[in-house]
């Protein structure tokens, strides 16, 4: 007979086991009986690490894996049912067949889903259609043992949410509202969230405005949530209003809302509002998350405050948050804007070390930003990285025309003829067709190398494309007849009357030294007046230049007082107890010049009426590069005073600012008035 130890529950072990102590069952075996049978050994396809191990059938152990292997089944059935149902077409009959089949009801060994269950299977079934998983809804609704109703709705929401389907989730609302289900505050949070979603924001606050009526309280997400659809609805005023009634209900601040107000605050032009949010977060004890890092960013980039932009940023990086794609965007747009070009540069070649694609847009701004300050070198290297970056499988980062277009600005803004042309002939070959902004952009590189008769033939590619000349063009075509030799002059005017009739008419009568200032003054006032704002100044400044370039002081005098009328120049002279000023700042070397010119004769014109000087008289021509002369304005003004030998001398402690004494003033106007007499 076979040993009684056989009969015990047992798992078998890969080594014999010797009882410690034998049970009663074991004294009474017989001698004559065969010896036991050592268990067979394990199939040669069995893992040679794995141990069978005996377990106590009446041990806590054997609960606990009889519990283990319980819940390993169920977690199985669970995953094959969400499988089951995610395959099922969007029809009744197909589910309930699937979940019948995974949850029978038909035996009574089986128990009905529970509520965990079915929130398990329809939180992780993702069917085709969302219909699907409504119809899964109302099958557990029949059949599994749900107490609390509203916890399998919110789950169903949420999958409708994910999916955006805004009409499937009210519809499933006035389901809820027609069997009697309460919603509770997670399900207004999950259909606000919805609505969001959707882009449809009136929509979130109508919702939101519906808690009270079921005696629920909006929580710091529903706030986060209803703030950002304000503000996508346009209502900021409704959105910072929300806000604060979160803040005196003492809802504790989080990186969500934080974002979401910083955001509100910058696209309403509040910038300032957007920093103080941003502080208050941090003075709560709320650490900002790299979401709101980067919204402030945004923000302050718009703002056109990148030296704020910096601070932020070595605070990102001080606090361990690692910058994405997003924070490299912000820091570029900020900075380019600005025209930061080192700060700008140092973050491209980050970008470019981390191996970060960037899009066209982004490349643009750089080269924008690389043409606007003369980084050629470092606009050359961003090309270059721009076309080698760009694939036939992703063409985002390939060069457009605005790509081409500064590059064509930044060649022609220093001269480069070859590299200009060089750039519009790669542009032809990669099938973009020349705008108005690179031609305009060609003719002033041939203006400034002096070659007029290139100016001729790439005027007359307008008329080839069809292209019509703007205000812009002719400031330009003006800018170039300013500095063409008056040999050649006509070749450019021609170009202006085809553009501009009008103001080729002007520029007949500022030319013509028989044509008297006043005729000239009404030609200006009228073709002044009724130019856009943004051309007038340009205008003004290179009319003059072109005057001053051909000796015509009083025909300058004229368009001068002609924009001072019109209030094109504003605040050219101030006057105090203590100075006396000259305000040339923006202006152009002839524009510049025949204002100093002015203000000369008028010191002279008081002094004979035997006004007192102030003890001060002052220049302003501000420092840096001039946009009318590759020479700033201060080193042209520091040349001609010294022609003059006027007694201005440059400030050491004001740095564009050219000062003088009433005294050294009044001496030198004196001297050259004598002067004037006795050449006469």
């Amino acid at each position: 007979m076979a040993s009684s130890l056989l009969s015990w529950p047992h798992r078998p072990i890969s080594l014999t086991f010797q009882p410690k102590n034998p049970s009663p069952a074991t004294a009474r075996v017989s001698v004559h009986d065969p010896p036991p049978q050592d268990p067979p050994p394990p199939p040669p396809d069995s893992n040679p690490k794995s141990r069978y191990l005996w377990v106590n059938p009446n041990s806590a152990r054997a609960a606990g894996l009889a519990k283990a292997r319980a819940a390993s089944s169920r977690r199985a059935r669970l995953a094959a049912a969400a499988a089951a149902l995610a395959a099922c077409e969007p029809e009744e009959s197909p589910i309930a067949a699937a979940l019948e089949a995974a949850f029978p009801t038909d035996n009574q060994q089986h128990q009905p889903p529970s509520e965990q269950d079915a929130v398990i299977v329809l939180n992780t079934a993702a069917p085709r259609a969302a219909e699907a998983i409504v119809l899964a809804l109302r099958w557990f609704l029949r059949n599994a043992e749900v107490r609390n109703e509203v916890i399998l709705y919110n789950v169903v929401l949420k999958a409708l949410r994910k999916r955006r389907r805004w009409a499937d989730a009210e519809a499933l609302w006035e389901e809820m509202m027609r069997e009697g289900v309460r919603p509770d505050n997670a399900t207004f949070s999950t259909v606000i969230s919805c609505a969001r979603a959707c882009g449809m924001p009136a929509k979130a606050v109508e919702w939101f405005e519906k808690m009270p009526e079921f005696g629920c309280s909006p929580d710091m997400l529903t706030y986060s949530a209803v703030i950002d659809a304000y503000g996508r609805a346009g209502d900021a005023e409704s959105a910072l209003r929300l806000y604060d009634r979160a803040r005196a209900e003492k809802c504790p601040l989080d990186p969500v809302i934080c974002a979401t107000v910083i955001r509100i605050h910058a696209t309403s032009g509040n910038f300032d509002g957007a920093l103080n949010v941003f502080e208050e977060m941090k003075a709560a004890g709320v650490k900002p998350n790299l979401v709101v890092y980067n919204t402030v960013l945004d923000a302050m980039g718009r703002a056109m405050r990148p030296w704020v932009v910096k601070t932020i940023h070595r605070e990102l990086i001080t606090q361990g948050v690692k910058p994405s794609k997003a924070t490299y965007s912000c820091l570029l747009q900020a900075y380019t804007r600005a025209r930061y070009g080192e700060d700008a540069m140092a973050v491209y070649r980050t970008i470019k070390d981390e191996s970060i694609h960037i899009d066209v847009i982004l490349y643009n701004m750089l080269l924008s930003m690389c043409a606007d300050i003369g980084y050629v070198d470092e606009a050359e290297e961003i090309f270059r990285d721009m076309k080698a970056s760009s694939t036939m499988d992703d063409a985002s980062s390939k060069p457009d025309s605005w790509s081409y277009s500064s590059m064509v600005t930044l060649y022609s803004c220093t001269g480069d003829v070859v590299g200009a042309e060089g750039i519009l002939n790669e542009m032809v070959e990669a099938r973009f067709k020349p705008n108005i902004f690179i031609l305009t952009s060609l003719i002033r590189c041939y203006g400034k190398a002096g070659r007029t008769d290139d100016v001729v033939r790439s005027f007359a590619m307008f008329e080839e494309l069809g292209i019509t000349p703007d205000d812009r063009f002719c400031g330009c075509l003006l800018t170039v007849a300013a500095g063409t030799p008056e040999k050649d002059l006509h070749k450019v005017i021609g170009c202006i009357e085809r553009s501009n009739s009008q103001l080729g008419a002007l520029v007949n009568l500022l030319i013509d030294p028989a044509a008297p200032s006043d005729r000239l003054g009404d030609a200006a006032a009228e073709l002044l007046g009724a130019a856009r704002g943004v051309v007038k100044m340009p205008y003004c400044n290179c009319l003059m230049d072109l005057a001053v370039n051909l000796g015509r002081m009083e025909s300058a005098c004229a368009l001068l007082g002609v924009a001072l009328r019109l209030g094109i120049y504003a605040n050219v002279q101030t006057r105090t107890q203590t100075q006396w000023s000259l305000h040339l700042r923006g202006l152009s070397v002839g524009a510049a010049l025949t204002t100093l010119h002015v203000w000369m004769a008028d010191l002279d014109a008081a002094m004979r009426r035997g006004e007192e000087l102030p003890p001060l008289l002052g220049i302003h021509t501000g420092q840096g590069k001039n946009m009318y002369t590759d020479r700033g304005l201060a080193a042209v003004f520091e040349a001609h005073l010294k022609e003059l030998d006027a007694p201005f001398h440059e400030a050491p402690d004001k740095a564009g600012w050219f000062l003088t004494t009433s005294v050294a003033a009044r001496h030198w106007l004196e001297t050259k008035k004598s002067e004037e007499l006795v050449a006469a």
